[in-house]
């Protein structure tokens, strides 16, 4: 597998930020995590509500990061939803428990009861929805001794990667997202009913990301069943081989849990998967989902 990087120098490739441009911050301080993808944002206390100089700092990090993380960062709920609020209104989840009287406000919990962890495998949170959402703010609050990690990859990179010829075969193709084989009777043992129906929705298999108007993969191994028009058998290759490459190191960063951080990302032009390793122990926080739109 070969990857392009437009930007060479002398030395080799070079990456400026994952939007492919520089950014000047002065009210915040940023430690990129990987070339690609992942910023660590400090000096930024989101109990206090933030200037709109702070706010737009914060807004173009997560657009030249993709995924933002923050730490030390002892909120209350309604706080948290107020960071949120801040990018949009705010999403329910279809089918996960959430906090009583917040809607908003997702139930992140895995213990020595369960019988799964929320996000394993990759995954764009709720992508069969019509309108999937544009962002996740996950605040976690209690982590096991070791273990827990979140991966997160950039899709901007991986449809960067593909061949010409691999870019000119996916234009214009759809995929179904269906959530009925995910959510049903996933939060049973939590004494979660199942819904009549689940959301289910046809989305281009290449979307164009509406701030930075690049191109991103948009399938993934939770919620994509098929493509539409191909026959089930080449649909199957086709996506197996785009589950494959988009797991590719390369375009991964890895985020270490510890009490009160968070991580905010982008869910149109990033795909995370929460890794369950860490079975006795206790893991829990919230996540706060903020609204999108149809992908085009």
């Amino acid at each position: 597998m070969s990857f392009k990087v437009e930007a060479r120098t002398a030395k080799g490739p070079r990456v400026r930020n994952a939007s492919g441009r520089a950014s000047d911050f002065r009210h915040i301080h940023i430690r990129r995590v990987t070339p690609l993808i992942g910023a660590e944002i400090e000096g930024v206390d989101l109990s206090q509500p933030l200037s709109d100089e702070v706010f737009g700092e914060v807004r173009q990090a997560l657009e030249d990061g993709l995924v933002i993380f923050f730490r030390g960062q002892d909120i209350t709920p309604e706080q948290q939803l107020a960071f949120g609020r801040r990018f949009g209104d705010l999403h329910a989840h279809p089918a996960a428990p959430h906090v009583p009287g917040h809607p908003e406000l997702m139930i992140i919990e895995a213990d020595e009861n369960s019988e799964r962890a929320n996000g394993e495998g990759w995954h764009s949170d709720v992508s069969c929805d019509e309108e999937p959402p544009m962002g996740s703010i996950l605040l976690i609050r209690e982590c096991p001794p070791e273990g827990g990690d979140t991966l997160f990859a950039n899709m901007y990179a991986a449809y960067d990667a593909l061949s010409d010829r691999m870019k000119a075969h996916l234009e214009g193709l759809t995929a179904v997202h269906d959530g009925e084989h995910v959510y049903r009777g996933l939060y049973a043992n939590l004494g979660v009913a199942d819904k009549p129906t689940y959301p289910r929705a046809i989305h281009p298999v290449v979307r164009t990301h509406p701030w930075t108007g690049r191109r991103s993969l948009y399938v993934n191994p939770a919620f994509t069943t098929s493509i539409v028009g191909l026959p089930r058998d080449e649909s199957d290759a086709l996506l197996r081989y785009l589950y494959q490459h988009l797991q590719h190191p390369l375009f991964q960063c890895r985020f270490r849990w510890e009490p009160n951080a968070i991580a905010f990302w982008d869910n149109r032009c990033a795909q995370h998967h929460a890794i369950w390793d860490y079975w006795p122990h206790r893991r829990s926080g919230h996540r706060v989902t903020i609204k999108g739109e149809r992908p085009v």
